[in-house]
């Protein structure tokens, strides 16, 4: 391709971005978390999926994105039909076409179309949050979401993320990491969350590893700055979390125990308290489902100690769940209903602009779910049918792989409550959902319930879904 021909040596003086007060005006008395929250649930509505923050609402309403991208703005006209986007602040798309922002040590002819104000801040203060909500969507990725399998979906997530990660993932010599290296390894780990939720971890695990070695190809190399450096640290710790939720939820417990141990030396090394509690509650439910409670207990008290830091009450909930899990582990119901009335307390308190990025799958679904699981371990199977039930009713239809996983809890929990043309009716559901879903958790809870029925395959509906299930495919 031919470089574009330079008529000056010297840059562009680089203008302040203007506030956008009209997009400031529509929020009104909501905050900019409560906010994001609401175009997620328009981008649900209308079947996209956008990954929107206070922080991207920030950036809007400070002007730094003059013009979003294609998602942002089918979702932003639904949540005010009938104005275009100059009437909510925006610039016309025509006048920001092709322009981007440069950012420190980023050299000419390596970079994407950006869409955003295009000003350069010397001093590094002043960064763009993601790459995925500059770049202009593609249509090859979008119509592999919506038709292709988990693998094709995943072969053409994991690819494109920019030159010097390509070059890392295939084990060249890179240059040193500049902040458009930063925002490809933070765009792997969203491209695997929304994988994930979307289809489950096999079609994923082996794929996802590449953009791992990648990120950490890159750290090697060095960054010339500190926050670029910091930045990557962070990333790449998050990539080896989500890369060990894949091997997790496959079922295969060693190679994620080694990937949560790489996120928790990546954290500590840049003492970063965040990661370290992401770290710690992963760790904490790979210690519940590999049968090691105890290990799980202290692993979610130690990420509770790290995390009371970060001032997130959703995410002290989360890892109040997770050391209810290990004390139903060890039979201890004492201990684990303090914990799930700690956890249920801590939820109620509401979302907050600390939450992590990463608890976005932590809503009244989950916690359902997760109570449910806790149920389950102390044999109170009623109990926990009734949260299992809940969690696949509350659940948003775009994560397909815990309606499954919620829905063949409760499969199982009514088998072994002793109502199996209920539990059969439940399982049916989660079949038909497998052609979408792929996970060894899933698949395993079904044999598991699939067993527990055998003795009733004359109850209504029953001998159906045996029949059904032992006709899946057996995974390798």
């Amino acid at each position: 391709m031919a470089s574009s021909k330079v008529t000056s040596s010297q840059p562009t003086p680089a203008r302040p971005p203007r506030p956008n007060l009209v997009f400031r005006e529509l929020r009104g008395q909501r905050s900019p978390a409560e906010f994001a929250a609401a175009v997620r649930r328009a981008a649900r509505e209308i079947g996209e999926r956008v990954c929107c923050d206070a922080r991207y609402v920030g950036r809007v309403e400070a002007g730094e994105i003059r013009c979003p991208n294609y998602a942002y703005e089918r979702v932003f006209l639904h949540m005010f039909p009938g104005r275009a986007l100059t009437d909510l602040g925006f610039a016309p798309r025509a006048s920001v076409r092709g322009r981007r922002a440069q950012v420190p040590g980023e050299t000419h002819g390596s970079h994407e179309p950006y869409e955003t104000q295009n000003t350069h801040d010397p001093l590094g203060h002043h960064e763009i949050h993601a790459l995925h909500e500059t770049y202009e969507e593609s249509d090859v990725l979008r119509r592999a979401f919506m038709t292709g399998g988990g693998a094709t979906v995943a072969a053409a997530s994991m690819g494109q993320m920019g030159p010097a990660f390509d070059a890392a993932a295939a084990g060249r010599p890179v240059r040193r990491p500049g902040t458009s290296d930063v925002y490809a390894v933070e765009e792997a780990v969203r491209r695997i969350r929304l994988l994930d939720d979307r289809h489950g971890a096999d079609g994923l695990y082996r794929r996802a590893s590449t953009p791992l070695r990648a990120a950490y190809a890159l750290l090697d190399a060095g960054a010339t700055r500190q926050t670029t450096a910091d930045r990557l640290h962070s990333g790449a710790g998050e990539l080896a979390i989500s890369v060990g939720w894949l091997a997790h939820d496959s079922g295969r417990f060693d190679d994620a125990r080694s990937h949560y141990a790489e996120a928790l030396a990546t954290a500590r090394m840049t003492g970063d308290d965040g990661l370290e509690a992401h770290a710690f509650c992963n760790s904490a439910f790979l210690a519940r489902d590999a049968g090691r409670p105890r290990e799980a207990v202290r692993a979610a008290q130690a990420a509770q100690r790290v995390g009371r830091s970060l001032g997130s009450a959703r995410l002290m909930s989360l890892l109040a769940l997770r050391e209810a899990g290990g004390w139903a582990g060890l039979a201890d119901r004492t201990g684990c209903e303090q914990a799930l009335v700690r956890a249920q307390i801590l939820y109620e308190r509401g979302r907050s602009d600390a939450d992590p990025e990463w608890m976005s799958f932590y809503g009244e679904a989950e916690l359902e779910g997760l109570e449910a699981q806790c149920w389950s371990t102390l044999g109170d199977w009623t109990r926990a049918a009734r949260h299992a039930r809940r969690a696949a009713h509350l659940q948003d239809p775009h994560f397909t792989r815990n309606i499954a996983l919620y829905t063949a809890e409760l499969a199982d929990d009514l088998a072994r409550g002793g109502r199996p043309d209920e539990a059969a009716a439940a399982g049916m559901r989660v079949l038909d959902l497998l052609d979408q879903v792929q996970s060894s958790r899933i698949q395993t809870m079904l044999a598991g319930t699939a067993r527990v029925l055998l003795p009733h395959r004359r109850a209504s509906g029953v001998s159906g879904f045996l029949e059904r299930h032992a006709s899946l495919p057996r995974t390798a």
